[in-house]
């Protein structure tokens, strides 16, 4: 089952987020715009990201305040959040953003290409996560299945060491031919 990375896009504008969309266009992530801090918290309980571009001053709850809420939970604390503002030159601005867990903080008007990039980059990350996740399950259970096998072979061992009569060969037999296709008792 192949996922596909999805980014989520927060502003109060919606020619800003229609902006946005029309910037990712084309990369492969589907884009999630919403027009609220409280709307993208809700859109996070439904959807997994593998970034979110975030507007920093929105009414209500700035995109500040919105982070922080997103780095407390457990399930979302680890998504890249990129800060998109209009207030250019405020250090002080970018400063708070990496303080409530940003990994970048972009002034507009930026470049489209950077931004696409800096998206491409944490879409890639995402994706390679996923496939060593998917890569570890397959690994855990070769593992299992490995153990069941030893298991079976040592109580087939066992079985043949005790008593060397035809009832406990065909018992040895059946535990190795249970184990060969995970069917153990």
């Amino acid at each position: 089952m192949t996922q596909t990375a999805k980014a989520l896009l927060v502003d109060d504008r919606r020619e800003n987020l229609m902006a946005l969309e029309a910037i990712l266009q084309g990369l492969p992530v589907q884009s999630i715009a919403v027009e609220s801090g409280e709307a993208a918290l809700k859109q996070l309980l439904v959807d997994d990201f593998a970034v979110i571009l975030l507007d920093a001053q929105m009414p209500d709850m700035d995109g500040f305040e919105t982070a922080t809420h997103i780095k407390r939970r457990e399930r979302t604390r680890h998504i890249p959040i990129i800060f998109l503002t209009a207030a250019d030159k405020d250090a002080q601005l970018a400063l708070r953003g990496y303080q409530v867990g940003a990994v970048d903080y972009l002034t507009k008007p930026f470049d489209p290409w950077v931004l696409r990039a800096k998206v491409t980059v944490f879409v890639e990350l995402w994706v390679k996560t996923r496939q060593l996740a998917a890569q570890s399950d397959v690994v855990r259970e070769r593992d299992v299945q490995w153990r069941r096998l030893a298991e079976a072979v040592d109580s087939a061992t066992a079985l043949l060491r005790a008593d060397d009569d035809p009832a406990s060969r065909e018992r040895a037999a059946d535990l190795l031919e249970q184990a060969r296709w995970g069917n153990t008792r």
